[in-house]
């Protein structure tokens, strides 16, 4: 039962007030056909909307079935409408953009009926009104008649308890006309159905009841309902109405697909700003990529290095720039003044140097917790040791040839071939017992899980033969992008014969020109070519006395050796993929780290190191006590020293101990030489006024009452006479002689000035002992400038916490030539993206344009959807479904256009660039984003406009054409 009790309603425009109601009071019955009459401006339509819930009134009281509607909400009123009223209007209010289904559908879709109830029921709801046979035609295909019918439908679907029809036939022919009226008779036996007509005629055959209006009051009745007893109404919310995302995006695209050719204009012009970010963001991503592999590159070409020995540059360039500063000041004209820069430097240079507790700091790094391990880059961290080892190998000729570029001749004297005039030699230092010499041989960089390599050694080098190693015994050979290695180094590592060198050597030194050509060596010449590595401790070999001699200058001894050796062999040959790529390796020959640990291995469980760890107190190499105390000790470790040396050994040592007391050598009479040498003091040793010499200690209290003849005022060691020495035997004899009687302090003086006893850790070093827990460089590698800086913070941070002796100091020579990169990177980044927030305006500014076009194009739509329950949310929902799919249309459109139009770009920057390596790539993610960007900034722009089509009034909305 519907009651309409006393409703006022007024429309007021500026100061003209005209009454629409006026105080009107009607009852109706659940079911009847009641037409309401009465000329233009009576107020029919007005009572209809305030019936419908379209239009509220001023004052009174709307009851629905006892419900009151005096406190209905926005969301009550549409409830109400898709709930309870069925709309039929005189132009229809058909959408265009929908089929004659989804039109029926739509009441039930803002019912939140499932889809293929929703489907059915509209389907039998068009059957009843005969079109069962047009569902999928579009409203324009149909006739003014069949478009009603579809309007009723539509208005029944959701069975309602009132349809309300204004002037349904007005727009029909009779014969039309008829058959709608019969329709709505055949409806209003089991409901309610109030039409406004202008037609008495069709009021007076169909409708059993007339209501007329006149300037809003009702003027008759011809059934009126009068209601007893009525209870005081009492308000009641209704179950409230929704719209899936899915019906509005149907809504919105049907409409966009109407208009196709403006859809896809309006998607492009949005695209523009797309595609602008688009290209930037590839482009920037190009470059930052073309970044990061330079940065990578370097980071690995030059890691952050902290050795056992430090110079800390950074401080000393500090000190230099105060020194700088101090003497930009101006003195006065008033005195002299001194310039303390060079004590300064002087000063700065001694404390720039210190020692690097590599132990505690290792330890540290291997803690995964460490926050330097948040830095730390794909290559990870690479311990570097001191280990101490010859590569030996046999040229063509079968001599054997050292990879420090010495060679042992058949004689059996180790001479250096490279060496001469020419200043091509360098100084090697392969044949000091304590020092291995340059021998063209460098560790890669390890890989990660026990991998033998890293793989930057991957991405930087391309194998040209054979194969990269596949065990600790395998080598490669590292060639420059022109195949080449130095002729010098394939002399060396015994590629090339060592006579050929000696021969280029001689023509040099004899003034020759040379005009050599490149010479071609095959692959097969090199893959599996044997080197021997001969580890320190294999140079120590056990004597007769129990000490152990270094074999390092006997030929005949290191070819024995060589038979234990461990041997490598070349596995392949490779080479840097593009020549401006930084160099990964720095040597021709290059190893793995399972050889420096096998090196390692090897060296601890030979002999000599087994007996030195055994006997921490003794120097098993000479069998003297490691740094004594007892001035008895020392003498004895002198006695021992003297009586293993040999002839000449011995000549030497009287030799100096004589000029280290002043002795002119030249009083005696052929000392080895003839009398031009004698008389220039020169023995066979050759020895006596060298450098060292004069440095000697003179031994305290030495009896002066026996001098040489002609020696002035020169000390002499007691019981030594006047000598007539011809060679070195006479002075090794003569030694033998004086030490039987000699003092302790000669054997001091020998002890102090002859004996290095040195220590157990020296020692072991000696031997070629490595600690895995010391290393002596430890290279971090990082992925960019940003995380070597955040390496430097972290190493700061530890030295914050660690004792003073623990500190760590190094030199970050990257952070001094490229500090101002970062920067420089960030400013561009900066540029860009002030670039992209102005093509972002002006985007959201272009579709908030196009969504506001929209909404004024779908006025009546809008009208229409809330004539049947649709809500403002819903309603701003249709248009934020249509800003969605123009936007990610937009999306869609500019990165297609954007892939398309990098193919000519990248050809461009590769032709102006001349490099490859520069590519402008949209990453996916980056994609993603923008598709993701261009969706929201549509919403954002049509934001407004979709706020602004919620909240059109739907009776003002459903008269717009």
């Amino acid at each position: 039962m519907l009651q309409v009790k006393n409703i006022c309603k007024k429309y007021v425009t500026g100061e003209l007030t005209q009454v629409a109601l006026d105080n009107v009071s009607v009852n109706f019955r659940d079911n009847e056909f009641v037409a309401i009459l009465g000329p233009s401006g009576s107020g029919k339509t007005t009572l209809l909307n305030v019936v419908g819930g379209l239009d509220r009134y001023d004052s009174g009281d709307l009851v629905i079935n006892g419900i009151s509607t005096k406190k209905y909400k926005d969301k009550d009123w549409d409830a109400y409408r898709n709930h309870t009223i069925g709309f039929v209007f005189q132009s229809y209010n058909l959408i265009p953009h929908q089929s004659v289904l989804a039109n029926v559908e739509l009441a039930l879709t803002i019912s939140g009926v499932s889809g293929k109830e929703r489907k059915q029921r509209a389907k039998d709801a068009l059957e009843k009104v005969g079109l069962k046979e047009h569902i999928h035609k579009r409203p324009n295909q149909l006739s003014g008649g069949q478009m009603q019918r579809v309007a009723i439908a539509r208005a029944l679907v959701n069975d309602p308890d009132i349809l309300l029809a204004d002037e349904p036939t007005g727009a029909l022919d009779s014969e039309t006309s008829i058959q709608v009226m019969n329709l709505l008779n055949e409806v209003a036996k089991d409901r309610l159905v109030i039409m406004v007509t202008h037609n008495p005629e069709l009021a007076e055959e169909y409708a059993t009841r007339i209501v007329k209006l006149k300037d809003g009051k009702i003027t008759g009745d011809t059934n009126p309902f009068e209601v007893k007893d009525a209870k005081e109404a009492e308000h009641k919310k209704m179950s409230r109405t929704k719209m899936t995302r899915r019906t509005a995006l149907g809504l919105s695209f049907n409409n966009l697909r109407t208009k196709k050719g403006r859809t896809i204009l309006t998607s492009f012009a949005g695209s523009i700003g797309i595609i602008g970010i688009a290209l930037i963001l590839s482009l920037s991503n190009g470059v930052n990529t073309y970044i990061n592999d330079i940065q990578r590159d370097t980071m690995t070409s030059y890691p952050i290095s902290i050795s056992e020995t430090a110079f800390d540059l950074t401080s000393m360039i500090k000190e230099n720039s105060d020194d700088a500063e101090r003497d930009a000041v101006k003195h006065k004209s008033d005195a002299v003044y001194g310039n303390p820069t060079e004590f300064n430097h002087l000063s700065s240079v001694s404390s720039s140097i210190s020692q690097n507790n590599l132990t505690a700091f290792k330890k540290y790094i291997d803690d995964k917790k460490s926050e330097i391990n948040k830095y730390i880059g794909d290559n990870g961290v690479v311990y570097s040791y001191d280990t101490r080892f010859d590569v030996f190998s046999y040229d063509k000729d079968g001599n054997l040839v050292n990879a420090d570029g010495s060679t042992i001749n058949e004689e059996g004297s180790m001479g250096n071939a490279l060496t001469g005039k020419s200043g091509m030699s360098v100084s090697f230092g392969g044949m000091d017992e304590d020092a291995p010499g340059e021998n063209y041989f460098g560790m890669m960089l390890p890989g990660k899980k026990g991998k033998l390599y890293s793989k930057v050694i991957e991405d930087n080098y391309k194998v040209v033969s054979g194969n990269l190693p596949q065990s600790a015994e395998d080598v490669v050979v590292v060639i420059n992008d022109n195949n080449e290695i130095a002729l010098s180094v394939l002399y060396r590592l015994g590629i090339l014969p060592s006579s050929e060198y000696k021969e280029l050597t001689k023509k040099l030194d004899a003034g020759e020109k040379l005009e050599l050509k490149s010479q071609k060596i095959e692959y097969d010449q090199i893959i599996g070519r044997e080197f021997y590595i001969v580890p320190f401790c294999d140079y120590y070999q056990k004597n007769d006395k129990g000490t152990y001699d270094n074999i390092r200058k006997d030929v005949d001894q290191i070819k024995k050796v060589l038979d234990k050796a461990i041997k490598v062999k070349v596995s392949g040959v490779i080479k840097e993929k593009d020549s401006d790529d930084n160099q990964v390796l720095s040597k021709p020959i290059a190893y793995t780290q399972a050889l420096t640990n096998k090196i390692i291995e090897y060296t601890d469980a030979s002999e000599v190191v087994k007996e030195q760890r055994a006997s921490e107190g003794v120097n098993i190499l000479n069998g003297m006590t490691f740094e004594p105390d007892d001035n008895k000790i020392k003498i004895e470790d002198a006695k021992k020293y003297i009586n293993n040396l040999g002839i000449t050994e011995k000549s030497d040592l009287l030799t100096r101990y004589m000029t280290s007391l002043g002795v002119d050598l030249s009083q005696y009479q052929n000392m080895g030489g003839d009398a031009k040498d004698a008389k220039q003091g020169k023995t066979s040793a050759n020895a006596a006024q060298t450098p060292e010499a004069t440095d000697m200690k003179l031994p305290e209290g030495v009896d002066a009452s026996k001098l040489p003849e002609g020696v002035d005022a020169s000390q002499m060691p007691q019981g030594m006479d006047k000598m007539d020495v011809t060679d070195e035997k006479d002075m090794a004899k003569a030694m033998d002689k004086y030490i039987k009687q000699a003092e302790d302090e000669f054997f001091l003086w020998v002890y102090d000035n002859n004996i290095s006893s040195g220590s157990f850790d020296k020692n072991l070093k000696k031997l070629g002992v490595i600690s895995l827990d010391a290393p002596s460089q430890i290279d971090i590698y990082v992925d960019s400038f940003e995380d070597k800086d955040g390496v430097s913070k972290a190493i700061e941070h530890y030295n914050d916490k660690a004792k003073e002796d623990d500190k760590i100091v190094y030199t970050d020579f990257i952070g001094l030539l490229l500090s101002s990169i970062t920067t420089i990177i960030n400013v561009i980044s900066y540029v860009l993206i002030a670039f992209v927030a102005v093509s972002l305006v002006v985007s959201s500014i272009m579709i908030g344009i196009i969504t506001y076009i929209s909404v004024l194009e779908r006025t009546k739509e809008i009208g229409i959807l809330r004539a049947i329950g649709a809500s403002k949310k819903n309603i701003s929902q249709v248009f934020n479904a249509e800003t969605f799919i123009i936007g990610l249309g937009s999306g869609l459109i500019g990165i297609g256009i954007t892939l398309l139009l990098l193919i000519p770009i990248n050809k461009i920057i590769h032709a102006v660039a001349d490099n490859t390596r520069v590519n402008a790539i949209l990453p996916v993610s980056g994609a993603i984003i923008l598709i993701i960007l261009s969706v929201i900034l549509t919403l954002l722009g049509g934001f407004i406009p979709a706020k602004k089509a919620a909240k059109k009034d739907p009776v003002t909305a459903l008269r717009t054409e």
